[in-house]
């Protein structure tokens, strides 16, 4: 048979491998990397999203930037306020309403006007305190004077006698008269100076503000409450009155990442806020005295940039996304990059970036940026690209900085950088490093000899925890065949806290068993356990291993236990793509296993670390025949069975032959 070739993508042709072109570099160490003095010009990978931030900016457009953690939505928000033109800002000032106490008036002035006009107003207040204290004192003596006047009376004999009783009640009138009016004249002083709700200088840019998980009064504003509220003792509701985020973005951007977690009644007010460009501050809570208090409309003429995952769209309020779609863009973000010359440079000058913005941790050499940069590649999970999940990157380099300053290192090195990845694992990664130590000691699978109706699948340990750093484990898949309890009447029982894309995968199995093989399953169960999955199996990349299993089992053919594999498979019998099979790869060869089996689409893919290339041999597969003939132990049983297959097949896929085996093209 013609062996089937595997057309791997590597880097771009005429690029250098990662060490030579690090070596042929201008540079010692990111120390000399120049660094943009403009945000929006250090955005790394994101060229058509920073196009659209700077068009956004000049026309005042709303944007939403949706993508995976790490690729930069935040930045390119700050960097938005960076390139949005100049305007004037403005001072925003609430003023007590003296013809409705809970109606506060709001006037805008320009910056740094605000300061000027409450200054002059407490000014103000303090001259006609002064004027009042003046008077209050004069009213105080004459009322003393009068008491002492008062208490003394003749005596008859000449001299007088002093009458204490009238003398303490008019020090008393004068000391309460002296109480009242300085409560009094406080409380109206208070009244008449407004509060500067929103400050600014004259030479500041405009704002950004992040409203990310702000509840409604955060966002919208809100009135405190008053513990007295009447009795002459309430605080002016005036006085009371806070800005929301959406009035603090007055002239400038607001930015709420995770727009879908804020409540539809805050969107839709978000929506009106965006609608009118002013929006009432009202008291939040119904329980509060500030409940009563509407405030003129204040300005919030701002820029909303909303940023989310994916599933952030289906929780947004229809209204606001078609408002941003009609009056805005829509970005989705990139997580990757091609791998060329350019780009390099730019992940280069990223470490530089992380560098001086930590400024606690030394700069990298030559060596160090080496492994960096097939860290990035090797993150990318597909050859031939760099990983733009650039938080997580940057977290290796801050880790990595640490580990050089701990060692008094003046620069941080490939050592410094390798120490960094074994002590910065995720979380999943170290789970699964403990569960691969379970399960060898329990012999949950088995990496040597072979068995009948077992195989040693593959997957992910929280797939869906949004890291870019996926850790492997493998999950070994039982499979048996028992009569019926009744005639025609046969199922497949799959165990294993199964999620419902798992069990649709198991499903979909049996329509491969009967056309392949012939074999009428209706008067049999099939019994299908995925051992020690205590965590679930969510996916359909378990697909190979359990139709090699229950065929296993059909047959009594017995399975190379030395074999790994991960793969989805269409009813048809091909071997569809996968996701992480990198991270897959590297646990099967952790796992003692000597051969994984993925699906030759995913051939560009695989980039596992050097300390693993000499451990397993890797083996792309593109249908079931290809799985079972690398899959089955040697023998009479297993040719017979192939050859039985290969003549069931249709003739457009009748061409199945071994795949070529081992690793793609080393990675430049």
């Amino acid at each position: 048979m013609a062996e089937k070739k595997v057309a791997v993508k590597g880097p771009r042709e005429g690029l250098k491998p990662m060490e030579d072109w690090v070596r042929d570099q201008p540079f010692l160490t990111t120390a000399e990397i120049e660094i943009p003095p403009k945000l929006v010009d250090q955005v790394i990978g994101q060229d058509p999203a920073v196009e659209v931030i700077r068009k956004a900016a000049a026309q005042k457009r709303h944007v939403m930037l949706i993508g995976e953690p790490g690729t930069g939505k935040s930045m390119l928000a700050n960097a938005m306020a960076e390139v949005l033109p100049r305007e004037e800002l403005q001072d925003i000032l609430v003023f007590n309403n003296p013809e409705d106490n809970n109606n506060p008036r709001i006037r805008s002035v320009p910056a740094g006007k605000g300061k000027e006009i409450v200054g002059a107003h407490k000014m103000d207040a303090l001259k006609k305190k002064n004027e009042r204290n003046q008077f209050l004192m004069l009213i105080v003596v004459l009322v003393a004077v009068v008491a002492i006047f008062f208490s003394i009376t003749p005596d008859g004999q000449g001299g007088v006698t002093i009458n204490p009783m009238v003398l303490f009640f008019g020090i008393g009138a004068a000391a309460m008269l002296l109480i009242a009016f300085r409560w009094m004249g406080q409380k109206q002083e208070t009244v008449f100076v407004p509060k500067l709700l929103i400050s600014h200088a004259p030479d500041d840019k405009p704002p950004f503000v992040d409203a990310t998980g702000s509840h409604a009064g955060a966002l919208l504003g809100d009135v405190r409450h008053d513990p007295f509220q009447s009795g002459g003792l309430e605080t002016p509701a005036h006085e009371r009155v806070e800005a929301g985020a959406i009035h603090r973005a007055h002239k400038g951007v607001l930015f709420v990442d995770e727009i879908n977690i804020l409540k539809l009644e805050s969107q839709q007010s978000l929506l009106t806020a965006l609608q009118e460009k002013e929006f009432s501050v009202v008291g939040q809570s119904e329980r509060s005295s500030g409940a009563m208090v509407r405030t003129e409309p204040v300005p919030c003429d701002f820029v909303l940039v909303a940023a989310g995952n994916l599933d952030a769209v289906e929780g947004m309020h229809p209204a606001l996304r078609s408002r941003i779609r009609g009056y805005g863009y829509e970005i989705y973000m990139k997580n990757t990059m091609e791998d060329t010359s350019e780009n390099r440079e730019k992940l280069v000058r990223f470490v530089s970036q992380e560098v001086a913005k930590d400024k606690k941790i030394p700069h990298f050499d030559k060596s160090a940026i080496t492994v960096l940069m097939h860290e990035a590649q090797r993150r990318a999970g597909t050859r031939g690209h760099l990983t733009l999940r650039l938080r997580e990157l940057g977290g290796l380099v801050r880790v990595a900085g640490d580990i050089a300053r701990e060692r008094s290192a003046p620069l941080v090195q490939s050592e410094h950088i390798l120490a960094a990845k074994r002590i910065a694992r995720t979380l999943e990664q170290q789970v699964a490093d403990q569960l691969v130590e379970k399960k060898k000691e329990y012999r949950n699978y088995l990496v040597e000899g072979a068995e009948v109706g077992r195989v040693n699948g593959l997957g992910v340990l929280g797939g869906e925890s949004g890291v870019s750093e996926h850790a492997g484990v493998v999950l070994p898949i039982v499979a048996e065949m028992t009569p019926a309890r009744s005639r025609s009447q046969g199922e497949i029982i799959a165990t294993g806290k199964l999620g419902e894309i798992a069990k649709e995968a198991v499903q979909n199995v049996s329509a491969i068993i009967k056309k392949y093989t012939g074999e009428d399953i209706s008067s049999h169960d099939v019994h299908i356990q995925f051992i020690g999955t205590y965590e679930g199996v969510e996916g359909d990349s378990a697909s190979i291993s359990v139709a090699t299993a229950v065929i296993s089992a059909m047959e009594e053919v017995e399975v190379s236990q030395k074999v790994a594999m991960t793969g989805s498979l269409s009813v048809r019998g091909q071997v569809l793509p996968v996701g992480a099979v990198t991270a897959k790869c590297e646990a099967a060869a952790e796992a003692g296993m000597t051969k994984v089996l993925i699906p030759l689409a995913n051939a560009r893919d695989v980039l596992i670390e050097d300390r693993y290339k000499d451990k397993v041999e890797i083996i792309f597969v593109d249908d079931i025949i290809d799985v079972l003939r690398n899959a089955l132990a040697a023998g009479p049983k297993r040719d017979k069975l192939i050859q039985k297959l290969t003549s069931m097949m249709p003739k457009s896929t009748a061409t199945a032959a071994r795949p070529q085996s081992g690793l793609p093209a080393p990675q430049g």
